[in-house]
């Protein structure tokens, strides 16, 4: 079994944790209502997907 030969710091941790961070989704904007919409999503203001009206199932 592999045993780490010295301990690793404080700020070594926290410089690789760092990156780990949660990015927020990247939003597009509705070509009907012009509203944010995730892409490649039904426009949850308009109800359009790639041009078109899409019935939900709500």
């Amino acid at each position: 079994m592999g045993v780490p030969a010295r301990k690793r710091s404080k700020t070594r941790t926290s410089r690789r944790r760092a990156m780990q961070k949660i990015s927020a989704p990247g939003l597009n904007e509705c070509p009907q209502c012009h509203a944010l919409k995730l892409p490649h999503r039904i426009c949850s203001q308009c109800g359009y997907y790639h041009g078109r009206e899409v019935q939900s199932q709500a």
